[in-house]
């Protein structure tokens, strides 16, 4: 039996580029959670950005199923990418991210840094973010696959996905 090499290629300085600018475009992603009641895969649209020094976040009201299902299992993955006005919607860059997720607590130190960064980018979440249901979840990358188009597969680690110095 012939083994086929990897599709899936370390990522090289394009992908990281690519990778990066979606992440940082993002302002909504599809988080898959398993469902606490059934253990069964479910799926969500999130608002989605960046915590201050990059780490994916998430801002989610506790009236959210996803949210208990983050509680009670915090391993999910996020996708981030959407299909351009043209062309198969396969063929346009897609970002899938294992994380993590961990509940940032009102008191942490960096709250408020976390709350004015997330209002610069999300400014009609002013009306909701402060209601006592709602809480920031980061979603820490744990490993993250980047499909760049045909042909074009990444691997990437949870330091690829930091965004570059300025």
């Amino acid at each position: 039996m012939t083994t086929r090499p990897d599709p899936v290629q370390p990522a090289d300085a394009e992908a990281l580029t690519l990778a990066r600018d979606l992440l940082q475009s993002a302002r909504h992603a599809a988080l898959a959670v398993i469902d606490p009641e059934t253990g069964t895969p479910g799926i969500s649209r999130i608002a989605f950005g960046l915590d201050p020094q990059g780490c994916p976040l998430t801002l989610v009201s506790a009236l959210a199923a996803h949210r208990a299902a983050l509680a009670a299992q915090p391993a999910a993955a996020v996708m981030v990418g959407e299909p351009g006005e043209k062309g198969d919607p396969l063929t346009h860059p897609r970002l899938m991210i294992r994380v993590m997720a961990e509940f940032v607590d009102r008191s942490a130190p960096d709250h408020a840094a976390i709350r004015d960064h997330w209002l610069t980018d999300h400014p009609k979440a002013k009306l909701y973010v402060d209601f006592a249901d709602f809480s920031f979840v980061r979603l820490r990358p744990v490993s993250a696959l980047l499909n760049g188009g045909f042909a074009r597969a990444y691997r990437l680690s949870p330091e690829d996905l930091v965004p570059a110095p300025n």
